[in-house]
């Protein structure tokens, strides 16, 4: 069994790929696979392969969408993902030579190769579509990317999350990273007393979306130290939304909240943190337990068809990492390639490529 986190066994400096600083990935492009022409046919030869078939969304899989060469490249990826630097940003998917549909087939049989999919959200989800709806974020069940509104740095309810650049905004909408691992460094380097606290159970508003039987919070650390690595799970927005929305989870105390903002100052910081801007046919994916993320708030274009849009993945690899048990009340189970998502009362997995 994993060992559980006390604070005897939690390392004061976290060293490795996973460690890394925004400046140092800045120069350096080793995170960037660009797709060559031979790729390219690869994906558009199983699409094509895919839909003569007649199969369903949901029967993408690595037998039914079949990528030899780059199928063994997207394995090595998720190597990269999960045991090294933690993100990796591949250019050059068809964005420009498919439909909308055809984009979708393309993006989940790549995915497939990472992991199985995960419900995003109520309605079942399984391909997300990150694109300003008109929703309002003071309604308590609108989630950010539903708008355009920039992202605080915050982490996903799923291993690895996926997103793949259809259409950019007019301007901003850029991607955001940081490290949790060279936070946790930093916070421990200047103010240990705080990085101790984010030890705690955090009450996190859930946003609406409340699976049977539980609380609409749950309550996890942010920092989680199991089977000899740290986890983060992280989301400062709606920590606090819990605090005004819901009288009856636990009220934070004065060194928990100086905790709390001393982690977005270091998220925020550009000694820490990186940018990048996503072109058509980017595919960003990223390892939640060790990476949090984030937007800048964009304009996007007046007309319908040109509005920015991304699809979204969330994805559990069969290898996944070995997670605290509490991450069960978030997660649903902490079993690799059977773990998160949001799934509540009348929840139907589906694909659909509708964005609302």
């Amino acid at each position: 069994m994993a060992e559980s986190s006390t604070s005897a066994t939690r390392p004061e400096q976290i060293a490795g790929p996973s460690a890394w600083l925004g400046p140092q990935m800045t120069d350096q492009t080793d995170w960037i696979h660009e797709l060559d022409a031979a790729d390219v046919q690869e994906i558009l030869s199983a699409i094509q392969v895919f839909r003569a078939g007649e199969h369903a969304f949901d029967e993408i899989s690595p037998q039914t969408f079949v990528l030899d060469s780059l199928g063994d490249k997207l394995r090595r990826i998720l190597n990269e993902v999960q045991h090294g630097r933690g993100f990796v940003l591949i250019r050059g998917f068809p964005v420009d030579q498919l439909d909308q549909e055809g984009c979708a087939i393309g993006y989940l049989g790549m995915g497939s190769y990472l992991g199985a999919f995960r419900s995003q959200n109520a309605k079942g989800h399984l391909l997300g579509h990150v694109r300003d709806i008109g929703r309002d974020i003071r309604d308590a069940n609108t989630r950010y990317y539903q708008t355009n509104r920039a992202l605080e740095y915050h982490t996903d309810s799923c291993d690895i999350v996926g997103l793949l650049s259809l259409r950019t905004a007019r301007a901003g909408g850029d991607s955001r990273l940081v490290s949790s691992v060279s936070i946790y460094n930093e916070m421990m380097r200047t103010r240990p007393d705080l990085a101790q606290v984010l030890f705690n159970a955090f009450p996190t508003d859930r946003r609406g979306e409340v699976p049977p039987g539980m609380l609409p919070w749950f309550e996890l650390p942010v920092f989680n130290w199991y089977g000899g690595l740290l986890t983060t799970i992280y989301s400062g927005q709606y920590i606090r939304s819990a605090q005004e929305n819901f009288p009856q989870a636990r009220r934070l105390t004065a060194l928990e909240r100086e905790a709390l903002a001393y982690m977005d100052t270091l998220a925020n910081d550009p000694a820490l943190n990186m940018s990048m801007a996503f072109r058509p046919g980017d595919i960003q994916f990223i390892h939640n337990h060790q990476i949090l993320h984030a937007r800048s708030d964009f304009e996007d274009w007046p007309e319908p068809e040109r509005k920015r849009h991304l699809f979204r993945l969330w994805l559990a690899p069969g290898d996944g990492r070995p997670l605290p048990p509490e991450f069960a009340q978030r997660y649903g189970s902490v079993e690799p390639g059977n773990r998160g998502g949001i799934v509540v009362q009348g929840t139907r997995l589906n694909i659909s490529l509708d964005p609302v």
